[in-house]
């Protein structure tokens, strides 16, 4: 599998809004693993072309993001200039 618990709890601790590996419910964790999710799709679909399931995988989890990150510039816009900036996200 592509993603272990050990690497999810590593990217909720490393960006998730309370730095524990518990939180998983902040936009800012969930932001880092929709982040991590897309990176990998990306990849897989340069190699297999032709998987226009994943495709539309990927389009639904960067639609998810765009509606988190829209979330966070309503709700607070420094913690969204952070998340952006960590995971070299632009607009």
């Amino acid at each position: 599998m592509y993603l272990s618990t050990d690497k999810k709890q590593e990217l909720f601790e490393n960006h998730g809004r309370l730095k524990s590996k518990t939180d998983t419910g902040s936009p800012e964790s969930q932001i880092s693993l929709f982040t991590f999710r897309i990176n990998h799709l990306t990849e897989h679909l340069k190699i297999n072309k032709k998987d226009h399931s994943s495709r539309l995988g990927l389009l639904k989890l960067v639609g998810k993001r765009r509606r988190l990150l829209d979330y966070l510039v309503k709700v607070d816009i420094t913690r969204y200039r952070a998340i952006v900036a960590e995971l070299n996200l632009r607009k």
